[in-house]
């Protein structure tokens, strides 16, 4: 049996759309469509249609909620990646929180960022 290499992260995030609709069509046996899946997310089947095709890439929030309603854990949708520790630790922190609290991270994280390119 071959391995497979584990990808850096970025390239790892490249695959969530087909994980997406791979968790999505063995949803409960017999799968789910976009437009069951997109409600329960609370968004729109276009949406689903975009990250599964990988027009446009779900953000954390979206991750952690459709690992959540998958049952799976985060890190599993995003299969052979490489997870530095340190992502690994946050991913973990991040999946007890609420949409809320979720979205504190983001904008911290992006404060952070845009912090540090502003000192460069």
């Amino acid at each position: 049996m071959r391995t497979q290499k584990s990808k850096p992260l970025s390239e790892a995030h490249s695959e969530i759309g087909p994980t997406i609709r791979q968790l999505r069509m063995s949803f409960g046996g017999k799968g789910i469509t976009q437009a069951e899946l997109a409600q329960a997310l609370n968004t729109t089947p276009h949406t689903i249609s975009r990250w599964e095709t990988g027009v446009h890439r779900p953000c954390l929030a979206d991750i952690e909620s459709l690992a959540r309603f998958f049952g799976i854990p985060i890190e599993r949708m995003f299969p052979q990646a490489e997870i530095p520790s340190q992502m690994r630790v946050l991913i973990n922190a991040a999946a007890g929180l609420d949409e809320t609290g979720l979205q504190e991270v983001i904008r911290y994280a992006l404060f952070q960022l845009a912090t540090r390119n502003m000192t460069k």
